[in-house]
């Protein structure tokens, strides 16, 4: 989609071959307006906000180019990588080798369908002044990226995948709707730490060519703004802090600074760690805001560049479009304040509102996590029940987050190769020491431990028993009209799910299989789909649609691109890469507006 009414618009072929660099500086010196050179004025060529992944590809961006970049956080160095640091390292790639290796066949054209089916773009996609205009652009740039190019830079980096590719968010049970049709999840060999690692190391490389400068517990408080251009932030010093990575720093504040420069890049993320900003922001679609939630983000995640950006002329869209789980555990040993863990949960376990009534499709584990998400707000609660069994627990569950996957953070295999024998330690440190887990011999003893936990008996005995008999009796088949095991049926059909994460077809009452577990799930924050309106160039777009001279945005706090590259729902494994693909693309094109 081309629109030349639009300063500085492209075809998506070419905004993907400058995002590669291939004529980065001749095209972005044309397109770019204005382009700066550093003045006397100036402390370095780029500052950018923000020390997460996007900003961190975007200072090594930089570097590369020969600019000299200040890189500025609120938060001390110990928190270098922000929130990619405790990821699980999921990425989103189109007919991967390792796709191919588990006999999926997936192509450019299914990705976009999928994307688009998911993404529900209906915000003037073909206006310039839309919502969604430059946000379908970036997804279509994306999905490029994602089927051509971004495999093969990030493994030239040094990166490995997990061979078994992931089935994340299944959708809603039609092809051209929401969800992915085939397994695109891969799993960073070493999860987030990995995927952090080659970007840290360039900037710190940087550092030591004296082309970066790092400024820790710098907080920005304002985008200086000088005819109508950007031209560098100002701020406060906070007070030095041991904090370790992950845990509130002070706030305290010891000194202000004023610092200069012809680019500034914003990558500060979104506003997960808020749940006012989250309830503000809560679409009525969604139902109403859950009083009670829990947060996936460290706390620092407080989506103040947001409004300071807004201030200095940035447009703000989609700010109604967020990505919370439905399957949030309350960490018994938090990092950050009210820390939740996600349960990653195969195809099996049965899933029940707060009252005991079984969730119908597509609210089934691993289908559509806003449709189950409305389903839950609208039951009244906050919080809904999984009824399983060990043997699913064992081969389904993974929980987020790089710490809760020693076997795959450290990178060692024989970790890996005994979930193949035993249920993985912190699922069973979880099982044991967490307040959501009920665990019992009996469906009598499941039900009373479980209203027990939450004090208002709202679960009938006989009611729950009658619906998970119901399920059983649909197991005696291969066929059946339970449309949750027809896809763990399905599931079975692939081999990535038959190995590593679905268990095989059996009864919920099945001593056997015991003992029986029932876990309590909190709404957990976690993603901001909206934000900054970029255009292809990750130039901040101002409410007239013209690029804000010398500002320029990336991450999540852009919406990953272009403020809202997922519309309405994500396919999973496509915000690390939109931190990668952002921040890649703006800084290269701060570093080629800054060319003297």
């Amino acid at each position: 989609m081309e629109n030349s009414s639009v300063p500085g618009a492209i075809t998506r072929r070419r905004a993907l071959t400058v995002a590669g660099g291939v004529f980065a500086g001749a095209a972005l010196a044309q397109a770019a307006s204005p382009a700066f050179g550093a003045t006397a004025a100036s402390d370095a060529d780029a500052i950018v906000v923000g020390h997460g992944l996007a900003g961190l590809v975007a200072a090594a961006e930089l570097a590369a180019a020969g600019r000299k970049v200040l890189l500025l956080d609120q938060e001390p160095e110990a928190s270098l990588g922000g929130q990619a640091f405790w990821s699980f390292g999921g990425l989103f790639f189109v007919d991967s080798a390792e796709q191919r290796l588990m006999g999926v066949k997936d192509s450019r054209e299914l990705a976009w369908q999928d994307w688009l089916g998911t993404a529900g773009f209906d915000r003037g996609v073909d206006d310039p002044g839309g919502q969604d205009h430059w946000a379908y652009k970036w997804a279509e740039a994306y999905v490029d990226f994602a089927a051509e190019e971004k495999r093969a830079w990030l493994a030239g980096l040094g990166m490995q995948w997990f061979p078994i590719v992931g089935w994340a968010e299944r959708g809603g049970g039609l092809a051209d709707g929401h969800g992915n049709s085939v397994p695109r999840f891969h799993v960073t060999w070493g999860t987030g730490p990995a995927v952090v690692e080659p970007f840290e190391k360039k900037v710190r490389a940087a550092v030591a060519d004296r082309l970066v400068t790092f400024r820790f517990r710098h907080r920005v408080d304002e985008l200086i703004v000088t005819g109508g251009a950007v031209t560098g932030v100002r701020g406060a010093v906070l007070q030095p802090s041991d904090a370790a990575r992950g845990k509130p720093s002070s706030r305290t504040v010891v000194g202000e600074f004023e610092l200069r420069a012809p680019v500034v890049v914003v990558t500060s993320g979104g506003i997960g760690a808020d749940h006012d900003l989250v309830r503000a922001n809560w679409p009525a679609r969604l139902g109403s805001p859950p009083k009670s939630m829990i947060t996936g983000v460290p706390a620092h995640v407080d989506g103040r560049m947001l409004a300071i950006t807004e201030r200095a002329g940035g447009r703000i869209v989609n700010p109604d479009r967020m990505w919370h789980y439905t399957e949030g555990l309350k960490n018994y040993d938090p990092i950050w304040p009210g820390h939740g863990i996600r349960i990653l949960p195969g195809p099996s376990s049965m899933w029940f509102d707060a009252t005991g009534k079984r969730f119908s499709s597509p609210d089934i584990p691993g289908y559509d996590t806003l449709h189950t998400l409305k389903s839950i707000t609208d039951s009244g609660h906050d919080y809904s029940w999984f009824v399983t069994t060990q043997k699913i627990i064992a081969k389904e569950f993974a929980l987020s987050g790089s710490e809760q996957n020693p076997d795959l953070t450290e990178k060692n295999i024989w970790k890996l190769l005994s979930r193949i024998w035993q249920t993985p330690e912190p699922i069973e440190r979880f099982k044991e020491k967490g307040e959501d887990f009920v665990v019992a011999k009996t469906l009598p003893e499941l039900v009373a431990g479980m209203n027990k936990l939450t004090g208002d008996d709202l679960i009938d005995l006989a009611g729950l028993k009658r619906q998970i008999e119901a399920r059983d009796r649909e197991i005696d088949n291969p066929y059946t009209k339970d449309v949750q095991v027809m896809g763990i049926r399905n599931a079975l059909a692939y081999p990535g799910d038959t190995l590593s994460r679905t268990a095989s077809v059996h009864r919920i009452l099945d001593p056997g299989a015991g003992p029986l577990i029932a876990v309590r799930l909190n709404i957990l924050t976690r993603k901001t789909l909206g934000g900054l309106q970029t255009d292809l160039f990750g130039r901040v777009l101002n409410a007239a649609g013209t690029p804000i001279a010398g500002l320029y945005a990336a991450g999540e706090v852009a919406g990953f691109g272009g403020g809202g590259v997922h519309g309405y729902r994500s396919l999973e494994g496509t915000f690390l890469g939109g931190c990668l693909f952002s921040g890649r693309t703006a800084g290269r094109a701060a570093a080629a507006a800054t060319a003297s």
